[in-house]
């Protein structure tokens, strides 16, 4: 089974370029928060930010998962924004997490920050993603940390 759902996926993935213009970035397998898959086509301008998190609150804190999500992916608009790029813009985003205090990974208070960004009136446009639990980051405080890829065609 698992054979044929790869077969059919490639399958699908070759129609679409196939049929795609060479000139446009195509989405396929919308899901809530991500897309499955992306086709960028050669030509295509590329933007790689690296990893990043929330910045420590004036009294010392950091918040908690939403709120570190919602720091960490508008300080990302801010940035592409200075160089002229867009949150629409983004293809991929990479996501690190640990579990909080309690010991307990909030998943769904990452998506709540994550959709003020992605597929919304604003934004429509939603990247692949990964979401990986691991045991540490390297910044004690961060619950969270997100690297982002780019790609949009020349205009």
């Amino acid at each position: 089974m698992i054979k044929l759902s790869k077969s059919l996926v490639i399958v699908s993935l070759l129609a679409i370029v196939g049929t795609a213009s060479a000139q446009e970035i195509v989405r396929t397998g919308e899901a809530r928060n991500f897309y499955n898959n992306i086709f960028i086509p050669a030509g295509a301008e590329t933007l790689y930010l690296s990893g990043a998190g929330a910045q420590q609150k004036a009294d010392g804190t950091w918040g908690d998962m939403e709120q570190q999500a919602i720091d960490t992916l508008g300080r990302f608009k801010e940035t592409l924004e200075s160089q002229g790029w867009s949150m629409a813009d983004i293809v991929q985003v990479r996501v690190f997490a640990v579990a909080g205090a309690d010991g307990v990974l909030d998943f769904d208070g990452f998506n709540r920050g994550y959709q003020q960004f992605f597929g919304t009136t604003e934004n429509s446009m939603k990247p692949v993603r990964s979401f990986l639990q691991i045991a540490g980051l390297v910044v004690p405080g961060w619950l969270v940390e997100i690297e982002i890829r780019a790609a949009r065609m020349p205009k």
